[in-house]
């Protein structure tokens, strides 16, 4: 968007244009996001709308394991016998990709994004991690249910804290 003042003669107008395609690119070579040039009484002022980032999940780095003892080793390996533990495995915990306040719904009026039992889609939007005035939206990672909502609205976060357990 670019604001000017109009002047009357037609030389001026040639040199606005130019100087606002100049201003446009320096607006694309940095990470500006507005620019204002005053000169005399000519005003000009370039701004870009800023859309959010699309999030980047990130996965745990691969571990190194120690060797097991030689007793350990000699032991099988077995199915916990517990169904519990097994439903418990079979959830994913969404996590937060950044430090940041965590909202529940886009604004204070509006209703949540999630409620715990609701069916969401893969892409569908959970919750709202904002971070240097930036809204990011945390997606669901794959079909499921909410089974539980692990943090409270306007709550501050810490890259890799846990925000949404779903289930298969």
């Amino acid at each position: 968007m670019a604001d000017a003042k109009p002047l009357n003669n037609e030389a001026a107008v040639e040199i606005d244009a130019t100087l606002v395609r100049q201003l446009a690119d320096i607006l694309n070579d940095t990470s500006l996001t507005e620019i204002e040039v005053e000169r005399g009484e000519l005003r000009i002022r370039v701004a870009r709308e800023i859309t959010a980032a699309p999030v980047m999940q990130y996965a745990a780095a691969p571990q190194a394991y120690a060797p097991a003892p030689a007793a350990a080793a000699a032991a099988p390996l077995s199915m916990p016998s517990d169904p519990a533990t097994i439903v418990a495995k079979s959830g994913e915990t969404v996590k937060s990709p950044m430090v940041g306040t965590v909202y529940l719904q886009a604004s204070p009026e509006a209703a949540p994004f999630i409620k715990a039992g609701d069916k969401v889609k893969k892409g569908q939007t959970l919750l709202i991690v904002e971070a240097m005035k930036t809204m990011n939206p945390i997606q669901a990672p794959r079909d499921g249910v909410v089974s539980e909502i692990l943090v409270g609205d306007a709550q501050p976060v810490e890259f890799g804290e846990a925000l949404v357990m779903l289930e298969a």
